[in-house]
C-alpha cells in the first residue's frame, strides 16, 4: 500500500460529479490544497444524466421554493457569462390547456383549492402568467429576454402542435453541456493546483491524530491520503459514504429519485424548446438536441436499488411518448426512440409524500467532532457554483487564511469570449479550418470554445487530424480528450466528452474502442 503520509491536503473530496468538482475548483482558487477522488469517470452518474438546463425551476414556484428559484435564476446569467461555449440561451414555448393540473400536494394547489374550490387541481392561465412574471423578475435578469405572449393558432411555433392550442407564452432559460461542465471544472481545478484522481474508489476514511486518513483503491493498488477536512460529495452514494466509508452514525439520508429521458429524431425544425404540462400535474420538456434529435424528459420516480443501475424503464419510455403525443400533431412512438438515459437525483430526504414534491434544494451538513466532515445532500446543476461557495463558507472557520469567493463569471477553459461573440468565433473557426462542415464547426465550438485552435492545431486538411473515427471525431480530438480531459474509454468520449455515440455506427464505436485498447497497451510496454 502506497502512502501520501508526507502530503497533507487541506480538503479531500469524495466524488467527481458537478458538486465535487465545483467545490474543488473554488477551494483551490482560495489557496487551499485539494485532492479529489472519483471511483469512475468524471460525471459518470447523475451529472451526465440531467435535462441539461441552467434553469430557475419554474415549477418549483408551486412549492414556494423561492430562495432556490431566485438563486438559480441569478446563476443562469453568471454561469452563461463564464461558459458561453457549453451554455447558451434558449427560448421555451409553454402552450396552455384547460386540462393542465397541479400535483395535488403542492402548497399552491392546496392554497388555491381553499380560496377557489371550483379551481381545485387546475392550473389557470392567470396563475401561469403570474409565475412567469415572478420568473422574469426574481433573479435580476439582464441578458436573457423576458416572457412574451403567443397566439399558437397563427404563430409558426404552434405548427408542430395539435390544433386547438391557441394561448401560450415564450420565456427564457439556458442550455448546458452537463458532463463537459464537470470536466472543465476539474481541469480548471487541476490547473490551479488540485490533484484529480479518477477511477480511484475511496474505501475507508477515519479520523487519526487530528487528520482524516483516507484509503483509496485503484488499478495500481491501495493508497492512503491525509487531509485536514473531508468533503463527501458522493451524490447518490453520499449516504453510503457516511455509513460504510466513514462509519459515522447518522439520521440523515437521501431520497433517490430517478429521472429518465428519451431521444428521438428531430420532431421540428426551429430552435425553440417546449414546456408541456400534463393532466397528472407533472411537466416535461421537448428540446432540440445534438443538431439531429429531440430530447424529451424527465420522469420523477422513487428509485430502488443501486444508483449505478438506473435505467429508463419501458413504462417510463411509454409515459414520455404518450405525454408528448398529447401535444405534438404527429405522435411520438416508442419505435422512434434511438437512445434513453436515466440518472438518480440524491435529494435530501425531507419526508415528502412524492418524488416530485421532494425538495430540490441542497443541504450541507457539517460534522465537527474532530477534523471536519462536510456531507453534501441534493443540489441542482444550475446552483453548483453557489453550493460550492456555501460549502467553503461552512468550512471557513477551519481555514481562516483561505481567500474570498472568486468564481462568479470567471471563465472555464475555452470560455474566454463574450456571450455575444459566438457568431464571430464560428466565423474564425470556419475560416481557419475550411475543410470542416458547418455542423462540425458548431459542434467543435460547443465542445471546446476557443480551445478549438489548440485541439486542431495547424491542420490545413482533414488528413492532418489523423484517423477519422466517424461522425466528425478525429484522432486529434480523441488525443485531446485522453491527455487533457481524463478520458480513457470509448464510453467516456462518446457519451460524456461528446454525444457522438448517437451518430456513430456500432462498427465505428468498436473500432474506436479497439484503437484505445491498442494505445493503452502500447503505453504500458
Amino acid at each position: 500500500m502506497s502512502s501520501q503520509a508526507g502530503l497533507v491536503s487541506d480538503l479531500f473530496i469524495i466524488g467527481g460529479g458537478i458538486n465535487g468538482c465545483g467545490i474543488a475548483r473554488d477551494a483551490v482558487g482560495r489557496g487551499l490544497s485539494v485532492t479529489l477522488a472519483e471511483m469512475g469517470d468524471l460525471a459518470q452518474a447523475t451529472s451526465s444524466a440531467s435535462t441539461k438546463l441552467f434553469h430557475g425551476g419554474l415549477r418549483y414556484l408551486e412549492f414556494f421554493e423561492f430562495r432556490l428559484v431566485r438563486e438559480a435564476l441569478e446563476e443562469r446569467e453568471t454561469l452563461l457569462s463564464a461558459m458561453p461555449h457549453i451554455s447558451w440561451p434558449m427560448r421555451f414555448v409553454l402552450p396552455y390547456s384547460p386540462d393542465m393540473r397541479f400535483e395535488s400536494d403542492t402548497p399552491t394547489s392546496r392554497l388555491l383549492g381553499m380560496a377557489m374550490p371550483w379551481m381545485r387541481g387546475r392550473r389557470p392561465g392567470w396563475l401561469i402568467r403570474l409565475g412567469l412574471f415572478l420568473y422574469d423578475n426574481l433573479g435580476g435578469r439582464k441578458i436573457l429576454p423576458g416572457t412574451r405572449r403567443l397566439d399558437l393558432s397563427s404563430d409558426p411555433l404552434g405548427r408542430p402542435l395539435k390544433q386547438g392550442f391557441r394561448l401560450g407564452w415564450e420565456y427564457s432559460d439556458c442550455w448546458v453541456q452537463d458532463a463537459r461542465l464537470v470536466v472543465l471544472n476539474a481541469r480548471d481545478a487541476e490547473a490551479r493546483g488540485a490533484t484529480i484522481l479518477t477511477r480511484r474508489r475511496v474505501t475507508h476514511a477515519e479520523r487519526v491524530d487530528g487528520l482524516w486518513h483516507i484509503t483509496t483503491e485503484g488499478a495500481d493498488g491501495p493508497a492512503v491520503h491525509q487531509a485536514r477536512a473531508l468533503v463527501n460529495a458522493g451524490g447518490p452514494w453520499v449516504e453510503d459514504v457516511i455509513r460504510n466509508v466513514t462509519h459515522i452514525p447518522t439520521t440523515e439520508g437521501v431520497r433517490l429519485v430517478r429521472g429518465s429521458h428519451i431521444v428521438v429524431p428531430k420532431l421540428y425544425d426551429h430552435d425553440r424548446c417546449y414546456f408541456f404540462q400534463g393532466t397528472d400535474g407533472r411537466i416535461i420538456f421537448a428540446i432540440p438536441y445534438e443538431q439531429d434529435f429531440t430530447l424529451i424528459g424527465t420522469t420523477d420516480m422513487d428509485h430502488k436499488g443501486p444508483p449505478g443501475e438506473a435505467r429508463c424503464t419501458d413504462e417510463e419510455r411509454d409515459y414520455l411518448c404518450a405525454f408528448a403525443s398529447r401535444y405534438f400533431a404527429l405522435p411520438v412512438t416508442p419505435a422512434q426512440v434511438v437512445w434513453t438515459y436515466s440518472g438518480v437525483r440524491p435529494l435530501y430526504n425531507d419526508g415528502a409524500k412524492s418524488a416530485t414534491a421532494a425538495t430540490r434544494d441542497y443541504v450541507l451538513s457539517l460534522h465537527e467532532d474532530g477534523p471536519p466532515l462536510l456531507n453534501v445532500f441534493g443540489g441542482k446543476i444550475t446552483t453548483y457554483r453557489r453550493l460550492a461557495e456555501s460549502a467553503l463558507a461552512k468550512l471557513a472557520p477551519h481555514f481562516p487564511h483561505s481567500g474570498a469567493a472568486w468564481t462568479a463569471r470567471v471563465p472555464l477553459p475555452g470560455g474566454d469570449f463574450p456571450v455575444s461573440g459566438v457568431a464571430t468565433l464560428t466565423s474564425r473557426i470556419a475560416a481557419r479550418y475550411p475543410f470542416l462542415t458547418a455542423p462540425q464547426v458548431q459542434r467543435l465550438l460547443r465542445t471546446h470554445g476557443i480551445e478549438v485552435f489548440d485541439v486542431l492545431g495547424n491542420a490545413v486538411s482533414r488528413a492532418d487530424l489523423g484517423r477519422d473515427f466517424g461522425a466528425g471525431l478525429s484522432e486529434a480530438e480523441v488525443n485531446w480528450f485522453l491527455t487533457r480531459e481524463y478520458a480513457r474509454t470509448a464510453e467516456d468520449i462518446l457519451w460524456r466528452r461528446t454525444k457522438l455515440g448517437l451518430k456513430m455506427t456500432s462498427e465505428q464505436i468498436d473500432a474506436l474502442a479497439a484503437w484505445l485498447a491498442g494505445r493503452a497497451a502500447d503505453a504500458a510496454e
